[in-house]
């Protein structure tokens, strides 16, 4: 009988939180779609871009909003951003799965806003497996992938496995099933699969665009068709990990993971480092009724590659720059905005009723 008076509890905490902010709101705001970024490089307008700053700019998210639990980035709490008419939302998260959880619960249970009927669009760069796509291709994910792992440093690691990597409850790498109950339910947040089908068909024939020298390096990837084509959009799965990896023993475990987790239904396309938070504060949200789990979206493009060229070192490849920054943030703009204008266009037909059901 303790869940219904620690439910209270919890909003309640929120809204002391909040409160002066919402004494001066009358009721909350019915936002009609969230976009969430991780990251901005400076400042939200006019300067060099980060995830945030498209969204800003072109979808006119002017009024900022005080964010008491929002990423403590200098020089504070980083603000939420709006537009005129309060139906779309903007919110940095900050980076990393702790930064991604903790705002998204903190967004979830502001009195503020209304996000019962809300989309949230997860909306971000990430590293792109060659075997997969290019850089400046966008991935709607079907499941998004944790990386709750046993780990043993390769070079203590049996000579036969491939990696150092296996699942808890486990002895090796890749067993033929994740039906252990000791297991982390964790490692696995299947997402609204017609719903990203949907976005996926609202978006397939997009021009991506291009750029002359991000096409000079993917000729490079000999050997990864893939990797060699201009950008373009599909549907593949999001691997969440704090650890900033990279080469191909790690992009194997990643692909390995993903088959593993999502029984063969899955496809490792980009790896990430917040997307299993995200979802995992969702997951609670939704039995609060704070947010609808069915109407949220992953949608991640490449900026880089997760392993180096043929002939390269990897600790070379990871540490250069992202030579397909603009082009990645430029494809998550132009995706993630396609499927919100059309959602936003019919609202009283997307609000009754989630596209593909």
């Amino acid at each position: 009988m303790r869940l219904p008076s620690v439910r209270l509890a919890v909003l309640a905490a929120a809204a002391m939180l909040v409160a002066p902010y919402a004494r001066a709101q009358q009721k909350p705001w019915p936002i009609r779609a969230v976009v969430i970024a991780t990251f901005e490089v400076g400042k939200d307008t006019g300067d060099v871009p980060g995830e945030m700053q498209f969204w800003v700019e072109r979808e006119h998210l002017d009024e900022v909003v005080d964010f008491p639990g929002g990423a403590n980035l200098p020089p504070g709490q980083h603000a939420l951003r709006t537009n005129k008419e309060h139906t779309m939302l903007g919110m940095l998260s900050g980076t990393t799965l702790v930064n991604a959880t903790a705002s998204m619960m903190a967004l979830g249970l502001d009195p503020r806003f209304d996000l019962s009927h809300s989309y949230i669009l997860i909306n971000g760069i990430a590293g792109v497996d060659p075997k997969w796509g290019s850089i400046g291709s966008a991935a709607w994910a079907r499941y998004v992938v944790g990386d709750v792992v046993r780990e043993i440093d390769p070079r203590e690691m049996p000579k036969d496995w491939p990696y150092g990597w296996f699942p808890t409850g486990a002895t090796r790498p890749n067993p033929p099933s994740t039906d252990a109950p000791t297991w982390h339910r964790s490692n696995l947040y299947p997402m609204n699969v017609k719903l990203a089908e949907w976005a996926y068909a609202q978006t397939k024939d997009l021009n991506l665009g291009d750029d002359e020298k991000v096409k000079a390096f993917r000729e490079q990837y000999v050997g990864f068709p893939n990797a060699q084509k201009p950008p373009f959009v599909g549907l593949g799965e999001s691997f969440a990990s704090d650890y900033y990896w990279h080469g191909a023993i790690m992009n194997q475990f990643a692909e390995d993971w993903t088959r593993m987790w999502t029984d063969g239904k899955g496809v490792f396309a980009m790896t990430e480092m917040e997307d299993s938070g995200f979802m995992g504060a969702i997951e609670r949200l939704g039995p609060l009724h704070r947010v609808d789990a069915k109407r949220v979206m992953v949608l991640r493009t490449g900026s880089n590659f997760d392993m180096p060229r043929p002939g390269h070192e990897p600790v070379e490849s990871l540490t250069a720059p992202y030579i397909g920054g603009k082009l990645a943030l430029e494809s998550a703009w132009l995706c993630g905005s396609t499927v919100l204008h059309k959602l936003m266009a019919d609202w009283p037909k997307y609000y009754a009723q989630v596209p593909g059901e």
